[in-house]
């Protein structure tokens, strides 16, 4: 299960003659007649956000489901079964996603995996010559989202980071009115996110389900035993596997508030917080505030309560931009103005313009298709991605680093550059992570 390295030499040199042909459309590579071709994907993680982009890509005719991909059984039959509600044929079963980069007729994945899998996984797949759609968080450490620059460099596909806020539309508007001044010059975004988790308990080392096929799953990181409260959700709350709920959840909300402010990588980042609610083995914070400054006196904050879920402004998440002529709500696909006085001068709503119907996403699965079909336009007539991983790496970034200065416990000074801790070596050792051997990322 561990010749990554010999299998990506492989690949690399066996790719090498088509790199000039990957940034291509996809039917301009195939031959096709233009852009009504089929784009063939493969949806690898079906146990939670993988189910939705089954249903995502299924109502976009112009792409097909070949593989549905997990390492657990019950999570692949979940996948089967959401894929048997579609039209036309369906696709085949796998457990070890390696069988699908062999096939050549794959043009595209998706990926719903553990964070830890995120990155090394986008790299194969790239390798391979399969563009990448990578949900949120794109990397488990910042030089993992460098990795995955330099692999968009080298093998020319196309990658997109699943923040879907990116393709909505009165996002979009909102983001441009902002931008254009709608509340005078904006100088500090607060985001947050509540909800009421509760405790993970005391877990124990237990054999493994013949169910799951636990050396794959664990893949990339390094061998520890299985035990009876990580698997299938609870890794998010290990730094071994998971980023917390900083990056579980807040991405979402601090992309939009980056975004915004038409900020890249901060000057600045502070965190306070911990483990609050409950004695357990969890990990990351369950309670915590993020705080990061950059140049052109613009901040931007964000709260995260995992276990108390109280609404924060009388919602569970969202994003406030305050500026010099007023402050502007931003949640889902919602965007209303105030003036300096609280009063609402402008708004758009999801309501107004009819909601889908909502799943396990959020947001629901009309807005997330609309996400995915940016994607696969890219792939078929090279329409410009939304969130393509150089902007998406800069938000998770942030993140990265509101983690690393909780686990310090003190303030970064960065890089406005690229982000990088400056004069703080030992801050600086947890920009990555180590690998089980055979298995490190490599471009």
């Amino acid at each position: 299960m561990n010749q990554l390295s010999d299998r990506r030499e492989f690949i690399m040199k066996s790719a090498a003659a088509g790199i000039g042909l990957a940034a291509l459309p996809a039917w301009l590579r195939a031959g096709a007649q233009g852009p009504s071709a089929t784009v063939r994907l493969a949806v690898i993680g079906t146990n939670s956000r993988g189910l939705d982009h089954i249903e995502a890509l299924g109502g976009i005719d112009n792409a097909q489901i070949a593989y549905v991909c997990d390492v657990e059984d019950g999570a692949l039959a979940k996948g089967v079964k959401q894929a048997a509600k579609l039209p036309g044929p369906q696709p085949k079963a796998v457990k070890d996603f390696r069988r699908i980069l062999d096939d050549k007729s794959v043009d595209a994945v998706t990926i719903a995996v553990p964070d830890h899998w995120h990155t090394p996984m986008a790299i194969l797949a790239m390798a391979a010559g399969k563009h990448v759609y990578v949900e949120k968080p794109c990397s488990q450490n910042p030089r993992e989202g460098e990795l995955l620059l330099k692999a968009i460099a080298r093998y020319g596909r196309l990658v997109q980071m699943g923040n879907q806020r990116r393709s909505f539309p009165n996002m979009q508007v909102a983001i441009r009115e902002i931008r254009a001044g709608v509340i005078g010059r904006a100088y500090f975004a607060k985001a947050w996110y509540d909800n009421n988790r509760a405790s993970i308990g005391r877990g124990t080392v237990v054999a493994v389900p013949p169910t799951l096929d636990y050396e794959l799953w664990q893949g990339p990181a390094p061998r520890r035993p299985y035990r009876s409260n990580v698997i299938p959700y609870n890794w998010h709350w290990f730094w071994h596997w998971g980023t917390g709920e900083a990056l579980n959840n807040g991405t979402h909300e601090v992309d939009v508030c980056r975004w915004a402010l038409g900020v890249d990588f901060a000057t600045k980042v502070t965190s306070t917080g911990g483990r609050y609610q409950f004695q357990d083995d969890w990990e990351t914070p369950d309670t915590q505030v993020i705080g990061w400054d950059f140049a052109g006196e613009k901040s931007i904050s964000w709260e995260g309560r995992s276990c108390n879920g109280y609404p924060t402004e009388r919602l569970s998440r969202g994003v406030y931009v305050y500026g010099t002529e007023g402050a502007a709500l931003l949640e889902g696909n919602n965007y209303t103005v105030f003036d300096r006085k609280g009063k609402q001068v402008k708004g758009l709503n999801e309501a107004s313009e009819g909601s889908g119907t909502n799943t396990q996403s959020a947001s629901g699965i009309r807005l997330d298709r609309m996400h995915v079909k940016n994607f696969v336009d890219a792939i078929v007539n090279g329409a410009p991605l939304n969130s393509p991983i150089e902007e998406g790496h800069k938000s998770v970034a942030m993140l990265h680093l509101g983690n690393i200065a909780q686990r310090v416990g003190r303030t970064l000074d960065c890089s406005p550059a690229d982000g990088h801790i400056l004069h703080d070596d030992e801050a600086m050792k947890l920009w990555g992570r180590d690998y089980e051997p055979g298995w490190a990322p490599a471009v």
